[in-house]
């Protein structure tokens, strides 16, 4: 690493005090995060602050140094249990931004020949998911929330849209059933916000070691049934941190993307102008989000190995080292004003730990965004972009709501249509509810527009095992699989989330 201060800067103190500690959470740093990386670069490629009262890091806000940081696993670790301030009691257990950094034995925070073990069981299990069966269940979960209120002429897409659509893929997805649903929902909601962390990352752990269980006696066609048959042999405790980081990046991250992707469309006059025009530019807005608001701003944490001066300063052994995406991707020296098209963001990373599952990332928001637009091309911003409010918190860029309007749009009565069955797969004989009896079929299954897929197969899997798979999965199809326990009471308080989606599907 080369990058020095040029003189003058702050950072060239000599013995004098460095720079000041600057926090990355409340509403001044979710405002405007960008002028808080402005000031940072003052001292050069990294600074200090804090992540949460009490947890303090060192910030990359430099793209090259950020490369550096990423691509050199011998230097910068990823093993959380070299943390020396959470090992020594600096930072308490129970600190907000603890479950997002602590260790898990997972592909995240792994490195060496464990990284290779996880990173392999992940990637392998992604790999047979076909893209257009996915497409497919995006297209019509995206269909069935849009019905839900384009008669209404106004929403709030981040709590109609953007935030239920990964839900529902997630849940077909891992084949989770609808009453774990709420509690997951809620776990990860209090991780990424950092709200009562300790007990979020309790209700996360037992909700998925249910899960596991649930896929070990009744495995199907969905991720967390190909993780448990992969060759790797993950342990229950391995399969829940591997679930914890996959299901993690699928919904908070994704439902950013959506969200803010949707804000640019809709305020940016660049796009806006496009739309009007009637085209629209969705993976430029995509690429232009994943360049200036990418929906993990500040993650990849990692610990220098050893003592090192990295751009001018000092490095300690063992203090987290956080590289900021949205910082370094709006590195001055990029000199980059044209980023339709251009992927070299980090939005996702890079090196031995960048995101494996980009591709399907980027065709869930896409098709979820050209859903919205095509069924209502009318939409426009209820109030001012400038008054749209941003969640506080180190890590993630997220909005707190996205109100629209828009003409309202009655829904024809669509006439009942019968079950069909299609073929399965290798002669297995998989039976699937067509699409259209998706909303009679809904009270036996939260998941019911997961029916078939567009190629008249509804299987996740058209991609087979890797060749190197000693043992392929038994995994069959999961549609129609899980029926929705009755309450053994009525309900009290508030509808959970995830059970009011299901009601949702339901039409109650």
């Amino acid at each position: 690493m080369t990058h020095r201060p040029p003189p003058g800067c702050p950072a060239h103190q000599g013995d004098r005090p460095g720079p000041p500690v600057t926090p990355l959470y409340g509403p001044d740093f979710a405002a405007d995060p960008q002028a808080v990386y402005r000031r940072l670069r003052m001292y050069g490629p990294v600074a200090p602050v804090e992540l949460a009262p009490g947890a303090q890091a060192t910030l990359v806000t430099d793209y090259r140094a950020a490369l550096d940081v990423l691509r050199t696993p011998e230097r910068f670790a990823k093993d959380a249990r070299r943390w020396r301030a959470l090992a020594d009691g600096r930072v308490a257990p129970d600190n907000p931004v603890v479950p997002m950094m602590a260790y898990r034995p997972n592909c995240l925070f792994s490195d060496g020949d464990a990284h290779r073990r996880y990173r392999e069981a992940v990637s392998d299990s992604l790999g047979r998911i076909d893209p257009n069966a996915l497409r497919g269940y995006v297209e019509r979960s995206a269909d069935s929330l849009i019905d839900r209120f384009t008669a209404k002429g106004e929403a709030d897409l981040l709590r109609s849209y953007a935030k239920m659509l990964p839900l529902l893929v997630f849940q077909q997805l891992f084949g989770c059933p609808p009453e774990l649903g709420d509690r997951l929902v809620e776990g990860f909601s209090g991780i990424f916000d950092g709200v009562d962390a300790e007990r979020a990352d309790a209700l996360i752990t037992s909700s998925l070691v249910e899960l596991i269980a649930h896929k070990r006696e009744q495995p199907g066609a969905d991720m967390t049934s190909w993780l448990m048959a992969h060759h790797a042999e993950l342990t229950d405790e391995e399969m829940i941190h591997q679930l914890v980081v996959l299901i993690g990046a699928g919904t908070e991250p994704q439902q950013n993307l959506i969200a803010n992707a949707l804000r640019l469309l809709l305020a940016d006059d660049r796009f806006a102008g496009d739309l009007r025009g009637g085209s629209m530019p969705v993976e430029d807005a995509l690429d232009e989000v994943l360049w200036l608001d990418p929906p993990m701003a500040n993650y990849a944490v990692h610990y220098p190995v050893e003592d090192l001066d990295f751009g001018g300063t000092r490095l300690r052994a063992g203090e987290p080292v956080v590289v900021s995406f949205a910082a370094a991707n709006t590195d001055p020296a990029l000199h980059s004003e044209n980023r339709s098209g251009n992927r070299a963001h980090l939005a996702w990373s890079a090196g031995p730990h960048h995101c494996p599952a980009k591709d399907s990332a980027r065709l869930i928001a896409a098709v979820a965004v050209e859903r919205l637009l095509d069924r209502l091309p009318d939409l426009e911003l209820a109030v001012p972009v400038d008054r749209l409010v941003w969640r506080p918190g180190p890590f993630h860029r997220a909005l707190t709501a996205l109100p629209v309007r828009f003409p309202p749009v009655p829904l024809p009565v669509p006439a009942p249509a019968p079950q069909t069955v299609h073929p399965g797969y290798a002669g297995a004989g998989e039976s699937h509810v067509d699409p259209s009896a998706a909303a009679s079929a809904a009270s036996a299954s939260a998941a019911a527009p997961a029916a078939a897929e567009t190629s008249g197969d509804s299987r996740w899997n058209v991609r087979p095992a890797p060749s190197h798979q000693s043992h392929p999965s038994p995994s069959t199809p999961q549609a129609a699989t899980f029926t929705e326990r009755q309450p053994a009471s009525a309900p009290t308080a508030r509808r959970p989330l995830w059970s009011s989606l299901a009601a949702w599907w339901r039409g109650q």
